[in-house]
């Protein structure tokens, strides 16, 4: 045979190869291919030759044997185990020959040297060994450190998944240590050398590949005994549970002085709420709804309402986000104002009215410089200016501030000169933190309330013969005016009618939920209910308060002060001081703590000097209320006449709502000295449910959802009603809800009935923080069967068939109307009923004749026979049913031809002139439950 060409190979080979295995897996394979196949000889591969590469791997470490000759596969393995730790990678060449032209392979072909990579896998065959086989460090005592001591292990295995280790681990059980991956040991708790002085413990170490360490290697820790003054025992998370009433913050705090002599000791506990809603947790409903819980007085008027075509003096006012879903709006002290109409400022005219607020002054524009300090403003900053008419005189005030003083101008009566100003020295005024301020005036009475908590007036002047302001009513917040028409002073507003130029010392800061309400102020315990703070710090028992220590809490409660002289008393009402937050729901969220320390010492020089400690309490996430809507079934049918009603139909008529909790509130704080009782009626109070159609928008010209508004009036509840949703809002009990939602009703305008219309609804609590599950109500609109085209008697017939005189049909899942009106069926099911009825009559037919058959052969074959021919009626069980429902109706045709072979038989009785029943006969030992047809 002619050997004319030479073998072929890819030019270059990747082998991976395991350090427990000699067969190395090429990629690609290896394949030796001639293009004189397929000859004998000539078109075979003989054999590859394996060179050494430039790494000194070669023949002397590998060999590659041919596993078919004529296909030309082959097969590279190592001569010996390779050692991965020895080296890692191994580059030779090989080249393949053929068989030649005989069997002694004469004139044999080459092919070209390809090069051959290959990788030696590792296998985890080594154990982590440590470095050392004892560690020791020493540590002061009292302290927890970074980092006490290191440990470090090596692994002997050659690939990074093996040779790395993974993670150490302490095997001595209940030691204050612990260690992290890097082997770092650290203190769990502060040591005390008193009760341990030498830690003895083993540790352990693990690779990549799980092998634990050949011997595990010893730590000793010795504690140094030391004294170093500060705080023991201080906990930077504390967790508070909402519903848990009064928790102390403190419990194993207590102060170490190192023996030094001190007769003062000043701790100052801060509490940082600023950022919980309005300064503080409170109720999280909305202003009016809290209004409605706290039993305050109807009437307000607000003075800063959302900005609309209605109410557009507030919509040059810049509005910010708010937490609390509130209205927050911005004022610069130039240009921001807003100017109410006279329409809505005649409404609270009068000298017994209450001005409602809440104020931040500075805000996210308007911040003071940073060389500014607190309280040094120099200007007259006024929120609200108002003229107003009283009978035939006017009347006139302004609620200013002025630095970190809040001022009252009032005037009685604008044509006299005396006015009178009413002065409040308060820090809340320039804290540049939310507060909110209630203003009663009952003229000479001023009230003022700041967070719930009650401030008389610092000062009250009587400033004289000043110039009378002029008797035009007006009512302007954010700034105030002069009638001085070319006479600009510092900020200019911008020019009213007939009014010259407004120009004043504007305010700058923030302001929410503005309101005016004429008549009687608000008594004390509702203000206090609606905006004192529900969280803060207190004290848990002021009669275990020892001898010469003092306790001062800020009203806000965000500020708690001890003072003392006793270490050991001062401890003890360190351990007193509590958390409390009576809202059920509270707020969740982090609020920073800080405990500042002062100490005083006989020797001024060498007293104690102590760090601020700052940690944070963390408000856990409350237990939702489940609010469960129910009672309503997923269909209503009734018939489109109905709907075409005046009065409709109402969607929700059994309606159910229950509020619930996961598990019992817990009560044994309720009696904790210092604690806040929880209030039931909060976790059964809506704010708001809304009633949305699916799919298309109701149609004004063709339907419209009914609601009483004089109930809704009645009961102080909102309502905004569109074509995309009905939404009514207000804090009420579940009982109100239930009424009013009970109460709405669809209708539909003369022939704009259609097949289906699907409504949702879905209620919520807590200004929206909580929802009810979403109930999915579809309506039917059933027609008559009047109004289709039929015979006159088919359409008797089938009348007396569809309506039942002494009894009602249940339609699963439907709702059905009064069996004694005009009863309907969707026209789809028209002509299955008239088949159903035909065949019915058939059935009785054939019924009859069969009883009646039975009869004559019982008397034509006498008494002998009866036993054996006659038809045994003694278990013959008669069973009066009344009308089917609809669905089994509509499912008559489909259930007729199986029931046919059955025995029970159908007959009409001639007695019975009701259509609405029917005679079924059944034997006995048959199935015991009536069949229906």
């Amino acid at each position: 045979f002619s050997n004319k060409h030479k073998p072929w190979i890819e030019t270059e080979y990747q082998g991976i190869v395991m350090e427990n295995d000699n067969t190395v897996l090429l990629n690609p394979p290896l394949f030796a291919l001639d293009k004189d196949a397929p000859l004998h000889y000539a078109g075979e591969i003989c054999g590859f030759r394996v060179h050494n590469g430039p790494g000194g791997s070669g023949s002397a470490q590998f060999e590659a044997v041919v596993l078919d000759r004529s296909t030309g596969e082959g097969l590279v393995r190592s001569k010996e185990p390779l050692d991965c730790e020895s080296q890692k990678e191994h580059s030779f060449t090989i080249q393949a020959y053929d068989c030649g032209e005989g069997p002694d392979g004469t004139n044999s072909k080459k092919s070209h040297k390809a090069t051959v990579h290959v990788r030696v896998n590792d296998v985890n065959e080594f154990s982590p060994v440590f470095v050392e086989r004892r560690y020791e460090a020493s540590v002061p005592e009292g302290r927890l450190f970074d980092r006490i001591v290191r440990v470090e292990a090596v692994d002997a295995d050659c690939s990074p998944q093996y040779s790395q280790i993974c993670f150490y681990d302490i095997i001595t059980p209940n030691v204050p240590f612990t260690i992290d991956n890097d082997g770092n040991i650290k203190n769990t708790e502060p040591l005390d050398s008193k009760r341990q002085r030498v830690h003895s413990f083993w540790v352990t170490a693990f690779d990549c590949g799980k092998n634990r360490a050949q011997a595990d290697a010893q730590v000793i820790v010795t504690v140094k005994p030391s004294c170093k003054p500060g705080w023991i025992g201080w906990t930077k998370r504390i967790e508070y549970t909402p519903g848990s009433g009064s928790i102390p913050l403190f419990p194993n705090l207590h102060l170490e002085t190192c023996e030094e002599t001190v007769w003062n000791i000043q701790a100052t506990v801060e509490l940082q709420t600023g950022h919980i809603g309005k300064g503080c947790d409170r109720d999280s409903y909305s202003d009016r709804s809290v209004r409605r819980l706290c039993g305050a007085v109807r009437g307000e008027v607000e003075l800063l309402p959302p900005p609309s075509p209605a109410t557009n003096w507030t919509a040059a006012v810049p509005t910010l986000p708010s937490s609390d879903s509130s209205l927050v709006f911005s004022f610069n002290g130039s240009t921001h104002v807003a100017v109410v109409p006279d329409s809505v400022a005649s409404a609270v005219s009068g000298d017994h009215f209450t001005l409602q607020l809440w104020m931040r002054r500075g805000g996210a524009s308007t911040q003071p410089p940073a060389n500014q300090a607190r309280g040094s403003r120099k200007e007259e900053e006024t929120i609200i200016c108002s003229t107003v008419k009283n009978d035939d005189s006017y009347s006139h005030y302004s609620l200013s501030v002025h630095g970190c003083r809040l001022s009252l101008f009032y005037w009685p009566d604008v044509s006299s000169a005396r006015p009178v100003k009413f002065l409040w020295k308060l820090e809340q005024v320039c804290d540049s933190e939310w507060h909110h301020l209630s203003l009663s005036v009952q003229f000479p009475s001023v009230t003022l309330y700041v967070d719930g908590v009650t401030f008389d007036p610092a000062l009250i002047h009587d400033n004289g013969a000043i110039p009378n302001p002029a008797p035009h009513q007006r009512l302007v917040i954010g700034a105030c005016w002069e009638e001085k028409p070319k006479d600009i002073v510092n900020n200019t507003m911008p020019e009213t009618k007939d009014t010259g130029e407004v120009h004043t010392i504007g305010y700058k800061g923030l302001l929410s939920g503005v309101t005016v309400r004429p008549g009687n102020v608000e008594p004390h315990s509702v203000v206090e209910c609606l905006y004192a703070c529900r969280e803060g710090l207190d004290f848990g028992d002021l009669e275990t308060l020892g001898s010469g220590m003092k306790v001062h809490v800020n009203p806000s409660q965000s500020v708690l002060v001890l003072e003392g002289d006793d270490i050991e008393s001062f401890n003890r009402a360190v351990q007193q001081v509590t958390y409390r937050n009576s809202l059920r729901f509270a707020t969740p969220g982090v609020r920073p703590l800080k405990l500042t320390t002062s100490l005083r010492c006989f020797s001024e020089e060498s007293c104690l000097s102590l760090r601020q400690l700052e940690g944070y309490l963390v408000v856990l996430q409350p237990d939702a209320p489940q609010i469960s809507l129910s009672g309503v079934g997923p269909h209503l049918a009734r018939p489109a006449a109905e709907f075409e009603g005046p009065q409709g139909v109402p969607l929700f008529p059994e309606l159910r709502i229950v509020c619930s909790l996961s598990h019992a509130v817990n009560t044994a704080a309720q009696g904790m000295e210092g604690g806040a009782l929880m209030s039931d009626a909060v976790a059964h109070t809506l704010d708001g449910c809304e009633v949305q159609p699916l799919g298309e928008e109701l149609n004004p010209e063709r339907e419209e959802l009914l609601v009483d508004m004089e109930a809704l009036k009645e009961r102080g509840l909102d309502i905004i009603n569109t074509t995309a949703y009905i939404a009514i809002t207000g804090a009420e009990s579940i009982s109100v809800y239930e009424d009013v939602l009970r109460s709405i009703r669809y209708r539909l305008a003369k022939g704009s009935a259609r097949f289906e219309r699907r409504f949702r609804l879905s209620c919520s609590e807590m200004n929206g923080r909580y929802t009810s599950n979403e109930l999915t109500l579809e309506v039917n609109f059933l027609h008559s069967l009047d109004s289709l085209y039929h015979p006159s008697h088919l359409l008797a017939s089938q009348q007396q068939f569809l309506h039942p005189s002494h009894h009602t049909g249940e339609l699963s899942g439907h709702t059905l109307p009064n069996p004694h009106r005009n009863s309907v069926v969707p026209g789809a099911a028209t002509v299955i009923i008239m088949v159903c009825v035909g065949f019915l009559v058939v059935m009785v037919i054939l019924g009859v004749f069969r009883i009646r058959s039975i009869h004559r052969r019982s008397e034509g074959g006498g008494g002998g026979k009866e036993g054996s021919n006659q038809w045994d009626d003694s278990a013959l069980t008669i069973i009066v049913n009344p009308m089917e429902t609809y669905e089994n109706r509509m499912g008559i045709a489909t259930d007729m031809e199986g029931e046919c072979d059955d025995e029970e038989e159908v007959v009409d009785s001639p007695d019975d002139t009701s259509d609405d029943q029917r005679i079924i006969i059944k034997k006995e030992g048959r199935d015991s439950a009536p069949r229906r047809y």
